[in-house]
């Protein structure tokens, strides 16, 4: 008899827990992780080439108004990140993602990019970048708000100065410093 009863109160309890759509979630404990967590320092250069006949950045949407500030204008971008500055050094990932005007009194844009990495132990893995980027300030700082592979449950943030930059044709390059905690 106190066999079946502990039979019928395991079934209650998993139907409970798992009965009517409960089986989606399930809170883990962070020991299942079996790792620490770690900060990572990347340096790379990210170089924006808007003009050519294979550009890394297309305008999609030109800005709304004939203001300078480039305010609703939206870049699609597949850029090259590099190890040094010279845009035939090594390649090491590609940023892909979007900026867009966001600003109306200055040159500021909403950035969200992939840091996409292609070579050694990073290979495969990304940083994903979301934030507010006022190009003319000597640095901007940009939130690392998530990762893959390696970067899981990645957070930090960047810093972002220009190198180099063309007014004519709008090419530039960056130096992107990333501090990004994950396990």
């Amino acid at each position: 008899m106190s066999k079946l009863i502990l039979i019928l109160a395991a079934q209650i309890l998993l139907l409970t827990a798992f009965g009517e759509g409960g089986d989606f979630a399930r809170t883990m404990n962070r020991k299942h992780f079996h790792k620490e967590e770690k900060l990572t320092h990347l340096r790379v250069y990210w170089h924006d080439i808007l003009s050519g006949r294979n550009p890394s950045s297309i305008m999609i949407q030109p800005s709304v108004s004939n203001s300078s500030n480039a305010f609703g204008s939206i870049t699609m971008m597949d850029n090259a990140l590099t190890s040094d500055v010279p845009i035939n050094s090594t390649v090491v990932g590609q940023a892909q993602g979007f900026y867009a005007g966001a600003a109306q009194r200055e040159l500021g844009f909403l950035m969200a990019m992939n840091f996409a990495f292609t070579t050694g132990k990073y290979n495969g893995s990304t940083i994903t970048i979301l934030g507010r980027n006022t190009v003319f300030s000597t640095v901007r700082e940009m939130p690392v708000v998530g990762g893959s592979g390696i970067f899981g449950f990645a957070r930090g943030y960047v810093e972002a100065r220009t190198k180099w930059f063309d007014q004519k044709s709008g090419d530039a390059t960056v130096e992107y410093n990333c501090y990004v905690l994950h396990y």
